[in-house]
């Protein structure tokens, strides 16, 4: 139980969750989308949320402005999230656009308002679960995604609820967050994701 506990930090890592997105919308997307485009953009999706911030961190580990991984200390946060930030907006700016690829563009819109609350709750010292954002996030923008095309993804909202739950339970059997963080996490994922469904739903 212990090791299936802490696996949930790394099988659903928040690096991981914005290419989850991306994936189910290329899957699910009723609009005809050329293989090598729908190749192209995870491809940038890839190296801009997963490559670049994992090479990012190491820089940071050997500067001495971040120790491990999980950034348990508040202060930490600071800089990488300020960072993926500005990735995330390279992406709005240069991946998707809001006439041709509308729900991609608003979700990663609703991921900038979450990691930009983040960091605005780091300067208040208070550490939110960015595990428990990441995973809420993509769970509301599934659900957008099953309304907007008419599809039936129950399963799928099943699988991710359950994840929801893993995520939590990994976040408090580690002792990495308490409830307020976990919930604060849920959220600031959840609610801009739900926001903005007013521009694609």
């Amino acid at each position: 139980m212990n090791f299936f506990l802490r696996l949930g930090a790394y099988v659903l890592h928040p690096l991981l969750m914005p290419l989850v997105g991306t994936l189910l919308y290329f899957i699910y997307t009723p609009r005809y989308v050329e293989i090598d485009i729908a190749k192209s953009r995870l491809l940038a999706v890839v190296i801009i949320t997963v490559f670049i911030p994992i090479v990012t961190f190491f820089l940071l580990r050997n500067l001495n402005l971040v120790s491990s991984i999980h950034l348990e200390d508040v202060k930490e946060r600071k800089t990488p999230l300020m960072l993926q930030s500005l990735l995330i907006l390279l992406i709005i700016k240069m991946v998707f656009d809001p006439q041709s690829s509308a729900e991609p563009y608003y979700f990663f819109v609703g991921i900038l308002f979450s990691g930009i609350t983040a960091l605005f709750l780091v300067f208040l010292k208070f550490k939110v679960s960015l595990h428990q954002m990441g995973i809420a996030g993509v769970t509301m923008f599934l659900i957008g995604l099953s309304v907007h095309f008419q599809i039936n993804m129950l399963l799928w909202m099943c699988v991710f609820f359950i994840a929801n739950g893993w995520v939590a339970s990994s976040r408090l059997h580690t002792n990495s967050h308490t409830y307020p963080e976990l919930i604060a996490g849920f959220f600031i994922g959840f609610i801009p994701q739900l926001l903005l469904f007013n521009y694609w739903l």
